[in-house]
């Protein structure tokens, strides 16, 4: 199946849908309204709703929302709704954890714990999927939100893991951009020389299925015009569909761009664990939460 907007992917998660959710911290009105949106929509059934209870239930009444099938677990303290919201994934009683209202580390930290964790042979990474206003087709964006500065070899791993994602939506060779200030390697920008070693170890094989090079600037990598301008001949330039960020600093930035001044749709999730987790901002509306679920609903 070819996944080339938001609709056709809440099509995809109907059909593999419903999951169940562990939310940690989910005394959250945003985060309430996506999961009724998505029990409506019928891609998640009840889960658990791990918090606190006497909020959770406060802010649902205020909103009109209903909690049936949802099972209500009391605990304040983040760190340990964070514990327990893992544990249920970890159990297999959750098919998907999200992220309310604790910061993102709180939830990763436990998440990658050796010994209660979700943590799988692969790097976990988060990867991005965004509907752009004026760009027909889906553009993926990682890593933007667990690994602060990933070396080359992590960035292999990223990159591997994105093109998986896109693999799932039905791109049989997507294109991968890996991101620099400028097309030129330099040896005073770290992120030129990684992306120069990254795109010839995809040509010799370490990469399978897509197209990758670099290093690139945004503007070749999106722009055809851009590419055309400075003769900048690559079948990736122009055409990119994955963004591969030089780290979390430059793609949270990135992400929280397109979303506030392009008006772009979000979607995205962490990959690479036993479970798919939602690391969404606080601040994320109830449709970029909805949206994560779609998606994290069809790759689970």
């Amino acid at each position: 199946m070819f996944i080339n907007d938001f609709t056709t992917m809440l099509e995809a998660a109907r059909n593999k849908g419903p999951k169940r959710v562990a939310v940690a911290a989910a005394h959250d009105p945003e985060v309430l309204r996506s999961l009724a949106e998505a029990r409506e929509a019928g891609i998640i059934e009840a889960g658990y709703l791990v918090g606190d209870a006497r909020l959770t239930e406060a802010l649902a009444k205020r909103e009109g929302l209903s909690l049936d099938g949802f099972e209500l677990i009391d605990e304040i303290k983040t760190s340990k709704a964070a514990r327990r919201v893992v544990l249920l994934a970890r159990e297999g009683k959750a098919d998907i954890v999200v992220k309310g209202q604790l910061k993102t580390a709180e939830l990763l930290s436990t998440a990658l714990n050796r010994e209660i964790g979700l943590r799988e042979r692969r790097l976990m990474t988060h990867v991005g999927i965004f509907e752009i206003p004026g760009i027909e087709r889906l553009i993926y964006i990682s890593d933007s939100g667990v690994v602060p500065y990933p070396d080359v070899y992590q960035k292999l791993e990223i990159i591997r893991n994105a093109v998986e994602v896109a693999h799932r939506f039905g791109l049989k060779e997507p294109k991968v951009a890996i991101l620099a200030a400028t097309e030129a390697v330099h040896p005073k920008i770290p992120a030129s020389i990684d992306a120069l070693a990254l795109a010839k170890m995809a040509e010799q094989g370490w990469v399978e299925g897509a197209i990758v090079d670099g290093p690139m600037a945004l503007d070749t990598a999106i722009s055809e015009h851009s590419a055309r301008v400075k003769g900048i001949k690559s079948p990736v330039a122009g055409r990119a569909d994955i963004l591969i960020v030089p780290n979390v600093e430059a793609g949270n930035i990135m992400a929280k761009g397109i979303q506030y001044f392009a008006h772009a749709r979000m979607a995205g999730h962490v990959v690479g664990a036993k479970v798919p987790i939602l690391i969404n901002s606080r601040a994320d509306t109830a449709e970029t939460r909805f949206l994560s679920l779609a998606m994290a609903v069809y790759l689970a």
